[in-house]
């Protein structure tokens, strides 16, 4: 912005005053002396009118006439003689009069061309001239009167010049100073009507980089008010518009990002599936082919055994099967979520009583913490689930003392849930995966007990619909598994 407005205003206006002032100037040194001239040629037109009616009267040598002539000639500063045929005096303003007669002979019989002339009739004659003796210009006014006696009046010029010098010379320093003063007014005006302006400016500014917090204080109803108003309307607006987009463009993203993790999902699920089921219906192919064909067919042991591995494969698919149809389910969102309160120690003595049978199958010491009742707001379906996938998970992996320990921890407003066995820690590098689909510590081993690697899957799925907290921790001798449920 090379000029503000306010500099353009301020210099248009001052340029304006200064050009006004100029103009004067130039028309006063141009024309005024011009004016003056004519002003006293009409002044020595009202003395001779004065001095020729006075004649005409007989009241030329009156007092009253001297006082009423003296006035004229002070005020014009004019010189007058009046001399009869004879030359006498008869009325005179001046101290010189022979030089006024001497004057008025050299008017009546000196040559024409050495005569500046303005008025010329048949009783006077309007003339500039120069006193050669003082180098002094002079209007000067000769003739006759009415009644045939002489006249002379002569006012210098010289004066009207200085007047006209005085004159200019005191309008350039009313102009100058009037200029510098007009200048800091107006700039102090400027800045007062263009500071609105300069913060519609600031605000169109910030709304280009979509900042729409500072609004235009409104002074009046003026237009530039007006149009802050409209502005302020137009930055409400735009700013409105603007989170409506961003909502719908957020929605959108996440649209598509959950569209993409539905389909990473879905390929990852079917990859998943098919390794998962690969191992079981080959075994079941074979052994199926193998009683087809014959195979120790007189032996009833091994065709029992051939059976019953097709049947224990069989249900090691059913079992995956159902519990991928629940984690495709809580992964997906179409498992409601049913918030009850009831108590968490009762709930889970009961499922430890049903796992009795397997704790001695296994030769598994169980310990129990002792607790009171602790009532919780959850699904007591999916935390039944969770308890399961905990209690199986520490069944599948207890070793050592062969113990598995459940204890409870009161929190602020929660209460934690602990599943712990005896046996080898998780390694380090397999921590951030164990809750993944199909992630398995040890393979051979999760293929000795059936495991299908989807547990802690549906562990994670369910804690995150309630939005809780779950997870893991290594110790010494053996790992704990644990969740949090509000009691509040």
């Amino acid at each position: 912005m090379k000029y503000s407005i306010k500099q353009q205003i301020a210099m248009i206006f001052i340029a304006v005053m200064a050009g006004t002032i100029i103009l004067c100037w130039f028309i006063n040194n141009t024309f005024l002396e011009n004016f003056y001239i004519n002003h006293k040629t009409a002044a020595i037109h009202s003395a001779y009118d004065s001095i020729n009616e006075a004649a005409n009267t007989g009241d030329i040598a009156s007092a009253k006439f001297d006082v009423e002539l003296r006035k004229i000639c002070d005020m014009y500063n004019i010189s007058v003689v009046v001399i009869d045929a004879q030359s006498n005096t008869i009325k005179s303003s001046s101290r010189d009069t022979e030089m006024l007669i001497r004057r008025l002979y050299d008017n009546v019989f000196s040559p024409r061309d050495t005569k500046d002339y303005l008025e010329e009739t048949e009783h006077y004659s309007v003339a500039m001239q120069v006193d050669w003796a003082t180098n002094t210009e002079y209007l000067e006014m000769w003739g006759v009167l009415d009644n045939g006696n002489l006249f002379q009046m002569r006012s210098p010029l010289e004066s009207i010049r200085d007047s006209v010098k005085l004159a200019n010379r005191f309008l350039a320093y009313v102009g100058v100073f009037a200029t510098a003063l007009s200048a800091v007014f107006i700039w102090f005006v400027t800045t007062k009507i263009t500071k609105p302006i300069m913060q519609l400016k600031d605000i169109s500014e910030k709304m280009t980089n979509l900042d729409f917090e500072t609004k235009y204080q409104s002074q009046g109803k003026n237009e530039i008010d007006l149009l802050g108003e409209h502005i302020n309307q137009l930055s409400s607006t735009l700013e409105r518009t603007i989170s409506e987009l961003k909502t719908a463009n957020n929605e959108l993203q996440q649209d598509i990002r959950k569209k993409e993790e539905i389909d990473e999902m879905r390929k990852e699920f079917l990859s998943n599936v098919s390794h998962e089921l690969k191992t079981p219906l080959a075994l079941i192919q074979g052994y199926a082919e193998g009683l087809k064909e014959g195979i120790n067919s007189d032996d009833e042991e091994s065709r029992n055994f051939y059976c019953d591995v097709i049947m224990d494969e069989a249900g090691k698919m059913n079992t995956m099967v159902k519990k991928l149809l629940t984690l495709n389910q809580l992964e997906f969102g179409n498992d409601n979520i049913s918030m009850e309160r009831f108590d968490i120690v009762t709930m889970v003595n009961n499922f430890l009583q049903s796992a009795d049978i397997l704790l001695k199958q296994n030769e598994v010491k169980l310990r129990v913490e002792e607790k009171p009742p602790i009532y919780v707001w959850a699904d007591e379906f999916k935390v039944e689930e969770v308890i399961r996938n905990y209690f199986s998970n520490a069944m599948n992996h207890v070793s050592g003392e062969r113990i598995i320990d459940i204890k409870y921890e009161l929190l602020d407003g929660k209460v934690r849930v602990c599943v712990f066995n005896t046996g080898e820690p998780i390694p380090e590098d397999a921590m951030p995966h164990i809750w993944e689909k199909f992630y398995k510590v040890d393979k051979a081993r999760t293929r000795e007990y059936g495991g299908s690697g989807v547990g802690l899957s549906i562990v994670k799925a369910i804690m995150e619909s309630m939005n809780q907290q779950y997870g893991v921790k290594n110790y010494t001798n053996g790992v704990e598994f644990w969740m949090e449920l509000e009691t509040k």
